[in-house]
């Protein structure tokens, strides 16, 4: 296993809970994509079809149970928590579309656990996200998910190790002989094994180059701001996201102990540059401001940069590589890693044992 974010960790603790050995390489390059994402998790999407269809069904199916079984072998919080979401707008009868859309695909989608489908007027959010403008419409989803990423990649890596993998930190290069991936080496030494996932996020490329791997996918940068509200209970508060390009695709989720997350920069042209910058911080807090003037007074906590990995055609790349026995691929899913990340190191571990996925992978396929 190469790759310790949300999708390697959670692939690993897969496969050791079935008694596979499991080396698990951590490279500790500076940016991961997990470490820095926000935590929507929102994978119902009523205008999808076909693969990312019955893909988010899965994923909103499977997280409340995988959390639960996360936090029961690790002994820690996977922060995984169902606490609804609101998509607001000022465009109410946008709104009433995504409502009714939202709607009609649960009931002839079987999305149980979805939730309370809702319109709020005006002002009616601002009631459930105390510091978001009361000039918002929204959609209330009730079954919306909030999660931390580094909190629930460190209880799966917990949970791997419980079940008897071994981490090793270092840079991993690919071994292979003839048309197959024999193992890794780490540091000078090598490690053999009979598959070899890859989820090395968005340097997964340099990866897979010396195999002579072309992939369509590189890194997207993205600064992401924690702020602070001192003295409110910010545990219970719904995510928020808007609705359609007028807003910027901005969001914002609370955490504990009054930490909002506010974000997010998508710079597809900033290469590994982890620094963050003026322009960053200035775009993230302005729309932070226009979506919740409440926050004018939250203290800045930090802020985290990290690489998602993206693909061309916005896929992800998921599956055994067609060529390269011993090699599967786990990478690829953009902004949408902390949603879609568990589900994927899931698949992945099927993959590895040779198990037939419940979902059509086809479109996934690394080597389209």
């Amino acid at each position: 296993m190469v790759g310790a974010g949300i999708v390697g960790a959670t692939a690993a603790w897969q496969l050791a809970r079935r008694g596979v050995r499991v080396d698990l390489v951590e490279s500790g390059e500076t940016g991961p994509a997990t470490a820095a994402g926000a935590g929507i998790v929102q994978p119902w999407r009523p205008a999808a079809s076909g693969p990312w269809a019955d893909y988010s069904d899965l994923t909103g199916a499977l997280y409340p149970q995988l959390a639960a079984d996360l936090a029961a072998e690790s002994g820690q919080d996977p922060s995984y928590a169902a606490v609804g979401g609101l998509t607001v707008s000022r465009d109410v009868a946008g709104l009433r579309d995504t409502a009714t859309a939202l709607e009609s695909a649960r009931l002839s989608r079987g999305w149980t656990g979805v939730g309370e489908v809702a319109l709020l007027a005006p002002g009616e959010a601002t009631e459930r996200f105390p510091v978001l403008d009361p000039a918002f419409a929204a959609v209330w989803t009730g079954g919306v998910g909030r999660v931390g990423g580094r909190q629930f990649r460190d209880a799966a890596l917990v949970a791997a190790e419980r079940a008897g993998a071994v981490r090793r930190p270092g840079r991993a290069e690919l071994l292979t002989d003839g048309g197959r991936v024999r193992g890794v080496l780490v540091d000078g030494q090598a490690l053999d094994g009979d598959v070899v996932v890859l989820a090395a996020g968005a340097w997964t490329t340099e990866l897979c180059a010396p195999l002579g791997l072309r992939l369509g996918l590189g890194p997207m940068r993205g600064q992401i701001v924690h702020v602070e509200l001192p003295g409110r209970e910010t545990a219970g508060w719904p995510t928020v996201m808007t609705l359609g390009e007028e807003h910027g695709h901005h969001y914002a989720l609370a955490f504990p102990g009054g930490r909002v997350v506010v974000g997010a920069t998508r710079e597809a042209g900033a290469g590994f540059d982890s620094r963050v910058t003026v322009a960053g911080q200035h775009q993230v807090l302005d729309a932070a401001l226009a979506l919740a003037p409440g926050l004018a007074d939250a203290t800045v906590l930090e802020t985290r940069v990290g690489f998602r990995p993206v693909t061309t055609d916005g896929y992800p790349l998921l599956g055994a590589v067609p060529g390269w026995a011993g090699l599967v691929l786990a990478t690829g899913l953009g902004a949408n890693g902390l949603t879609y990340g568990p589900l994927t190191g899931v698949l992945a571990a099927d993959l590895a044992v040779g198990e037939q996925p419940p979902v059509d992978l086809t479109p996934f396929r690394p080597d389209r």
